[in-house]
């Protein structure tokens, strides 16, 4: 199965960030609505794909792509919602190097969002 570890270049969690099996993710309360956004941009990105083919104006097209764009980024931003007031907040209550991975993990995480 295809996921987006295994990206050439993409990065790898190191123990800290793994689901440490403590139960669900945070974000499993809002799991429909979030496969329900990702199934939205998934077609999002076939529509563009279609426009590529048909070779129409460029500028429908970053319209689209932004469109997507703009998609994906409120699903990352749902899952850091769900992953600060879940696994961040879980960490936060053991303290110690626990809580400073986690908030590190997090701080990363919104990096690559805004980068």
């Amino acid at each position: 199965m295809h996921t987006p570890e295994n990206e050439p270049g993409a990065e790898t969690p190191d123990a800290g960030g793994a689901h440490d099996g403590h139960g669900s993710h945070g974000y499993s309360a809002h799991r429909d609505e979030l496969l329900k956004r990702l199934r939205r941009a998934e077609g999002q990105v076939r529509g563009i794909h279609g426009m590529i083919e048909r070779d129409e104006y460029c500028i429908d097209v970053i319209t689209q792509v932004s469109a997507a764009t703009k998609a994906l980024e409120r699903v990352a931003l749902a899952l850091l919602d769900d992953h600060l007031s879940h696994c961040v907040a879980e960490a936060a209550g053991q303290g110690g190097a626990v809580s400073a991975a986690k908030l590190k993990e997090a701080s990363d995480a919104i990096a690559r969002l805004v980068r």
